[in-house]
């Protein structure tokens, strides 16, 4: 039988009154399985950065909502995203990200598409009765890009450009798609995604859990705002003499899952993967300026690795053990603080959106 939450859970909420997401969201199996398609299948998923597709056939594969993608580079300049599975016996077209392919090749019978997805041959099929090559064609799924980072919908969602109405005119001209590629580190936590989302769209905690990040930001002066579709929780940088030097710290989440983290001469991008409903995974994606990388600018980057991995060990942390406690059958879901949690209050009515918009999920 499909997960159906109680009618109650998903009524709107005004953030003067708002609670949290009940528990169950957090830990019961069925609900994760359903939200693979009212939410994920449903949004924009951050999947790549132009970089790694400049080229003719460069291409990367993913998994959204348990559907497998391959985003190619066509033959045009075009950015095309198949599933990633053959028309003949669901065989992988590439089991990785690869360069300069010149065609997407089965890897079980040679079924061969060109780069637009379309079947170009398959070896030992011409006593097939009424089987022509040109009936036979990839499907293809939502492709979009801003400013360098590629994203993917599988399903019907707002156009990407209404998802982050708003960044750029924020961001301003800070050239963070100029920003090159540095290193990917992963995280795999005992917490539902939803527990780490939480986490994230909230500065409240920042006292209790992230001594070094309460001396960095102004946490009197740090501040949340939403828009339809993101959030942005924003502070200035206390201490201009740190490595980061001053400026301010940009914390802006796409929902579902996808976090850009701006700091004066970085950008982080976070993607959260859910695995099952008790974990989940976080992709860390650091890029930096192209500028010439000196002795001083390879130890702030050093510095800014450091910090940044010891930040998400306390957030790991806390998130392991609030998980622990949403399963034990003691939690009913708490009042919100207006002042410091409107970014969660706006992630669970988007939450409570999608699962009303899936009726019964039957």
């Amino acid at each position: 039988m499909s997960y159906q939450p109680p009618a109650d859970w998903l009524r709107s909420q005004t953030l003067a009154h708002a609670s949290a997401l009940p528990a169950p969201l957090y830990t019961c199996p069925q609900a994760f399985a359903a939200e693979q398609s009212s939410v994920f299948a449903h949004s924009w998923q951050l999947v790549a950065h132009a970089a790694q597709l400049a080229h003719t056939g460069d291409h990367v594969v993913t998994d959204i909502a348990g559907l497998p993608l391959l985003v190619v580079r066509d033959s045009a300049g075009t950015l095309r995203a198949f599933h990633n599975v053959c028309r003949h016996r669901a065989g992988p077209l590439a089991l990785c990200d690869g360069r300069g392919a010149r065609a997407l090749r089965c890897r079980y019978h040679g079924w061969t598409y060109t780069l637009e997805g379309d079947l170009r041959s398959a070896p030992d099929m011409a006593e097939a009765s009424g089987f022509d090559v040109a009936d036979v064609r990839l499907p293809e799924v939502q492709v979009a890009c801003w400013r360098g980072h590629v994203f993917v919908a599988v399903a019907a969602a707002p156009a990407l450009d209404l998802v982050l109405d708003g960044v750029d005119a924020r961001v301003g001209s800070l050239p963070i798609e100029d920003y090159v590629f540095d290193r990917r580190i992963s995280y795999t936590i005992a917490a539902n995604w939803k527990t780490y989302v939480d986490n994230y769209l909230e500065g409240y905690h920042l006292p209790h859990i992230h001594p070094g990040l309460n001396r960095l930001l102004d946490y009197r002066s740090y501040t949340t705002t939403t828009a339809a579709w993101h959030s942005l929780q924003a502070s200035p940088i206390r201490d201009a003499e740190n490595f980061y030097g001053s400026g301010e710290a940009l914390y802006y989440f796409v929902y579902p899952n996808t976090m850009l983290n701006i700091l004066p001469g970085r950008l982080q991008t976070n993607r959260i993967v859910p695995i099952d409903a008790g974990h989940c995974r976080i992709d860390f994606d650091y890029f930096y300026p192209a500028d010439t990388v000196d002795a001083a600018e390879v130890a702030r980057r050093e510095q800014d690795l450091a910090f940044s991995d010891e930040v998400q060990h306390e957030d790991i942390g806390i998130c392991e053990a609030v998980q622990q406690r949403l399963a034990s059958g003691s939690y009913v879901a708490g009042r919100l603080s207006p002042r410091r949690e409107s970014g969660v209050h706006h992630f669970h009515e988007l939450i409570r959106q999608a699962w009303r918009e899936a009726g019964s999920l039957g």
